[in-house]
Parts: C-alpha cells; sequence; structure tokens
C-alpha cells in the first residue's frame, strides 16, 4: 500500500470502515449502510483499491499455519533510509515494513520457513553496507491482530 495523498469523503471513511469489519460484505449491504447505490458502491471501492488508499485481503496468523517463524526486525541504517526500505521492500519475507522516528530507522515484520532461514535473513541484511544495525525481536504468540485503523 502507498502512501498517495487521496482525498477522502464520509462516504468514503463509511465504506472503508464497514469493509474492516467484514471484507466480504456485499455490496449491496454496504449500499444499504451508506446510502448509495450498489454501483456507486462499487466504484467507490474501485477508486479507492486503484489509488492504493485500501486492500481487500484475508488475513492469517502465519504461526499457526504450521513451522512458520515471525520476527519484527529492527533495522538503523546509513544513508537514505527511504532507498533502504524500496530494497527491503522488495524481499519476499518481509510483510510489513515503516519508517519510525524512535531508535530504529525501520521496523519491519518478516515471515520465514523456519529459525535457519531466519538466521539466512538476518545475516544478508546484516551485511548490506545501508545497514548499520539490525536486531531481531521473534514472535512467539499472536494475541491481538486488527485492521481496523478506520479512515478519521
Amino acid at each position: 500500500m502507498t502512501s498517495r495523498s487521496t482525498p477522502l469523503d464520509d462516504t468514503d471513511r463509511a465504506i472503508i470502515e464497514l469493509l474492516q469489519a467484514d471484507g466480504r460484505m456485499p455490496f449491496t449491504r454496504v449500499a444499504a449502510e451508506v446510502g448509495l447505490s450498489e454501483g456507486a458502491i462499487r466504484q467507490r471501492v474501485q477508486r479507492l483499491t486503484d489509488a492504493g488508499v485500501m486492500q481487500i485481503v484475508a488475513v492469517t496468523d502465519p504461526m499457526s499455519l504450521g513451522v512458520r517463524r515471525v520476527a519484527m526486525i529492527g533495522a538503523r541504517v546509513s544513508g537514505d533510509a527511504e532507498i533502504t526500505a524500496l530494497a527491503l521492500g522488495a524481499l519476499d519475507e518481509v510483510e510489513y515494513l515503516v519508517a519510525t522516528a524512535g531508535r530504529y530507522d525501520l521496523m519491519f515484520e518478516v515471515t520465514t520457513d523456519d529459525d535457519a532461514h531466519l538466521l539466512q535473513l538476518l545475516s544478508t541484511l546484516r551485511s548490506r553496507p545501508d545497514i548499520v544495525e539490525a536486531e531481531a525481536f521473534v514472535c512467539l504468540k499472536l494475541f491481538k491482530q486488527t485492521f481496523s485503523w478506520g479512515a478519521r
């Protein structure tokens, strides 16, 4: 998802919040909730997805799918963090990536096949000249995962 600036009206926000609560909600029901036609909802959802404002996806708990290793990694970088973020974002293991204003320039979630794969990924990251430090926080159990950030 990108950070494009797309103006949202109250109807767009309502559609987003309804679909965050139930991504499989039929457009006929969304239309009834917000007071538009099904066709208008379909067009708005298409515009919002095309603009990168939202995605409609199935979310899993990778740790519940078998032997998988999930970790958060904090990285301090030298040089332009956005250039490093573009490179890290291209890695298959990276699921979520943000720039931060704290101890680390970038924080990202990775999913690997097992501990050996995580160790190999960490070695690869630490050998990059633009990464000064990479610290892994292995996830042992998922307690909460929501995507109801809303659109306010």
